[in-house]
């Protein structure tokens, strides 16, 4: 086994193939390392683009239009990037194209795509399509749209009508240049993970002085023994009392023969008849049913040079069939004999205790089901934000236009969940302000009204944040359990209806919260409920009290009652933590949202719709 595992706390731990990860479904931490090391942070799906045209315009005078697509992205600075062409499609108006194109989706960015068709002349037909000068061709029509757009519609389909470039600035009515359709796959060999229980029976013992067993007491004590003993008892005796510390390693067994490990189990130890826990194997990982696997029984040694005890060579259909007949396969131990080595079978034994299928459905799965990601949000109005006229304030709007931090926190999150949101209708409040000739609120409609907390779009959300800050006397204390309990009602209702919707609360706040326990209380209750709080500090106070909120580390909320949050669904981001431009507030605040999204409906077996 070499060194794998040399460190003793870590390498008795399970990896790999266990407990089936309620984040994104399949996700390779590999893949993600590599990922995050060029930027892309959070959730991330491989979507596969395939694409079609119909009633294209006849450029061409004896025959019909000869189309190409190029695909283009366009970044948030502005700056255009062509990444892809299809083929050429001969004499069609309405062509498929064949070629595809692989894109990461990522959840927390805004992935503006851009569309255009050429009619490639006749006289280039012979040109390799990534060497074609795209000014020599002719247009057909462009068209543009998010990538999220694509993979929420029902089926991931989007119809995009095809125009000029000029059409599409021009207050005139467009000419008709066709329809341009847009496919998403989500790239999965499988979703189908297998769950398996393994158990050995009657492994041999084969270490003299097994580090479970062997204290330096009771080594002392044996060689005293053996001095008065004789070596020969020794030997016999200690070949009844020595234990194993047991673990497995599930290998896939590739074409060229090299063996690649998939997973781990835990180790356990001073056992020669060990159960260990449930492993997770997807059948995208291991190739198939019918895909050969190494399972290899160790003795953990903690300097890192495992004793390999036995092993068997099995396809998951094998160990499906062991699981069934409730019989054993025995292991066996390359030997060398001489200068080759010979499979010597053992007494010892694996058995199946478990073996069945699930499907692990992805958060685009649920997206593409008719599941909708609902925005809310709830600004501080509370008088330490500063005076709102005067430009120190955390509220002064800008007449140049440039945004203060609470503006940019809501147009930047908003940016990226209004796509997710059919009605794009959003709740907005405000807290800690006295509204006109009334009281102190810690749970107002932003936009005035004393009925209707809902606004239209993002437009609406910061039209009506500019027009609160002109209405209502700044205040105090900083309360959030009003506008927790308010959010935790609607998405109450919304599942009492049984709605397709989970719904995310962005509260942007300047200070550390005053009602803390009662804060846990609203988030301890809202857990059960399929709602994601997102919390942006501004300014400059010490929000170390607020990380409390976020249970990154492990330690879930519990209430005034001692009840245990169900799951995590707070996410604490300081906005000055995110100005250095490694990474934009909105993927830090949005990076755990499909994660919890995902815990949500699986805790639940909500399924998506098919």
């Amino acid at each position: 086994m070499g060194n794998c595992c040399s460190d003793v706390g870590g390498g008795m731990t399970a990896v790999g193939g266990t407990s089936p990860s309620a984040t994104t479904g399949n996700q390779n931490d590999a893949v993600d390392l590599y990922l995050k090391s060029r930027g892309i942070h959070g959730h991330f799906s491989q979507i596969e683009l395939s694409f079609s045209a119909t009633s294209l315009r006849d450029r061409d005078l004896f025959s019909k239009s000869d189309p190409m697509l190029v695909v283009y992205i366009k970044e948030r600075d502005g700056t255009i990037t062509e990444v892809f062409r299809t083929e050429v499609v001969l004499n069609s108006l309405n062509p498929t194209w064949i070629a595809k194109y692989t894109i990461t989706y990522q959840f927390e960015v805004v992935q503006t795509l851009l569309f255009h068709v050429f009619d490639v002349d006749t006289q280039f037909h012979n040109v390799e399509v990534k060497m074609l000068k795209l000014e020599e061709q002719q247009s057909l029509g462009e068209a543009s749209c998010a990538l999220s757009e694509i993979v929420t519609k029902p089926n991931r389909l989007l119809i995009l009508d095809l125009a000029r470039r000029e059409d599409s600035v021009s207050s005139t009515h467009s000419q008709h240049r066709g329809k341009l359709t847009v496919h998403a796959e989500e790239c999965f060999s499988s979703k189908t993970t297998a769950e398996i229980t393994l158990r050995c029976l009657d492994l041999e013992s084969k270490d003299l002085f097994s580090k479970s067993v062997c204290t330096f007491d009771f080594i002392f004590s044996y060689i005293l023994f053996i001095l008065l003993s004789g070596i020969l008892v020794i030997f016999w005796y200690t070949s009844e009392l020595v234990l194993q510390d047991p673990f497995l390693v599930i290998s896939k067994l590739v074409e060229s023969g090299i063996s690649i490990p998939v997973c781990k189990t835990e180790v356990i130890k001073n056992d020669l008849n060990p159960t260990w826990k449930p492993v997770f194997l997807n059948l995208q990982h291991v190739g198939s049913k019918d895909s050969p696997l190494v399972i290899e029984c160790f003795n953990f040694n903690s300097n890192g040079k495992h004793d390999l005890i036995g092993k068997v060579q099995k396809t998951l259909a094998d160990l499906e069939k062991l699981r069934f007949g409730r019989e054993g396969e025995n292991l066996f131990l390359p030997t060398l004999v001489g200068q080759d080595y010979y499979n010597k079978m053992l007494k010892s034994k694996l058995f199946v205790d478990k073996f069945s299928e699930t499907v692990q459905h992805t958060f685009l799965d649920y997206l593409a089901g008719g599941f909708e990601l609902n925005f809310m949000v709830a600004i501080d109005f509370t008088a330490s934000n500063g005076n709102p006229r005067l430009p120190d304030s955390l509220h002064y709007i800008d007449p140049s236009g440039r945004m203060n931090a609470y503006q940019k926190a809501i147009y930047e999150v908003g940016e990226v969940l209004q796509f997710y949101d059919a009605d794009k209708r959003f709740p907005a409040w405000g807290f800690g302000a006295r509204p006109i000739d009334g009281p102190v609120s810690h749970c107002f409609n932003l936009n005035g009204s004393s009925s209707n907390c809902e606004v239209e779009g993002i437009r609406g959300i910061m039209m009506a944040y500019t027009s609160a800050l002109f209405n209502v006397s700044l205040a105090g204390p900083t309360l959030f359990g009003h506008v927790i309990n308010r959010a935790a009602l609607i998405a109450s209702q919304s599942l009492a209806d049984d709605a397709q919707k989970y719904f995310v609360l962005l509260i942007i706040t300047d200070g550390v919260v005053t009602d803390l326990q009662e804060t846990k209380d609203a988030l301890v209750k809202a857990s059960d409920l399929p709602l994601s709080i997102l919390i942006v500090g501004v300014g400059g106070a010490d929000f170390k009290e607020m990380e409390i909120l976020d249970a990154d580390k492990g330690e879930r909320l519990e209430s005034s009652t001692g009840r245990v949050a169900s799951r995590d669904i707070v996410q604490f981001v300081p906005f000055r933590d995110v100005q250095s431009g490694e990474i934009s507030i909105v993927q830090a605040l949005l990076a755990e949202l499909p994660t919890q999204f995902l815990t949500y409906m699986r805790s639940r077996d909500i399924k998506p719709s098919t």
